[in-house]
């Protein structure tokens, strides 16, 4: 009866202790596996990587690169339990992506496969020089005087000598009659129509006398009818 109970107790110790051993061998490992920390950024001119807590015992890897570009940024097949990288990105206009690839030796669950975007950096904006303009200050107005312009007078303009005429020699008349000289008792002179004076006084002589005779007659006409 006692051997049975022996057998069952070094059973149960053996069992014990495997389940112990097993445990503890656990703890270990699943220690430094449980506590992979990847972290990573990316600017718009710089990448940075940071891993840690990784389990040394195996082998890891990590690889950093752009993608369609030629080479890698990073590349460490055997980095340990930690990691770190810090660089530049070459100077681009348009977006650039950058793939992270790390490979855990103790399980895929920790590996990572990540890409990210770099944003072209802002560029500071280029201000133009200051342009100096002239001052717009007019100029001054001259006003034109208001006295009148002298009036220019033409140059008189001398007559050219006239010739002198030539008098046409007298044409042959009839002799001048020499006039009379006035008598030296101081009587006018004797015109030409000194001799028909006489003949007009003895005219209106005649012409009052048959004027009186033509009166006297009609008188006489007039006094007989009122007989």
């Amino acid at each position: 009866m006692r051997e049975p109970y022996r057998i069952r107790r070094r059973s149960a110790v053996t069992g014990a202790a495997m389940i112990a051993a097993v445990a503890i061998g656990g703890v270990v490992f699943a220690s430094p596996a449980s506590a992979h920390t990847s972290d990573w950024s990316v600017t718009c001119d710089s990448v940075s990587v940071h891993l840690k807590d990784y389990n040394k015992r195996v082998t890891n890897s990590v690889t950093l690169k752009i993608v369609g570009g030629e080479g890698a940024l990073a590349d460490n097949p055997d980095f340990g339990s930690t990691f770190t990288y810090t660089g530049a990105l070459p100077p681009h206009d348009a977006p650039l992506q950058v793939r992270l690839v790390v490979t855990a030796g103790d399980g895929s669950r920790y590996n990572v496969d990540q890409v990210k975007t770099s944003q072209p950096c802002e560029k500071p904006p280029t201000t133009p020089p200051p342009t100096t303009t002239p001052p717009t200050t007019a100029p001054p107005t001259t006003a034109p005087p208001t006295t009148a312009p002298p009036i220019t007078v033409p140059p008189t303009t001398t007559a050219p000598p006239t010739t002198p005429t030539t008098t046409a020699p007298p044409t042959s008349s009839a002799p001048a009659v020499p006039a009379t000289t006035s008598p030296a008792s101081g009587d006018l002179a004797e015109t030409g129509s000194s001799n028909a004076t006489p003949v007009i006084a003895g005219i209106a002589a005649a012409a009052v006398v048959v004027g009186a005779g033509a009166l006297v007659i009609t008188r006489k006409r007039r006094s007989s009818s009122h007989r």
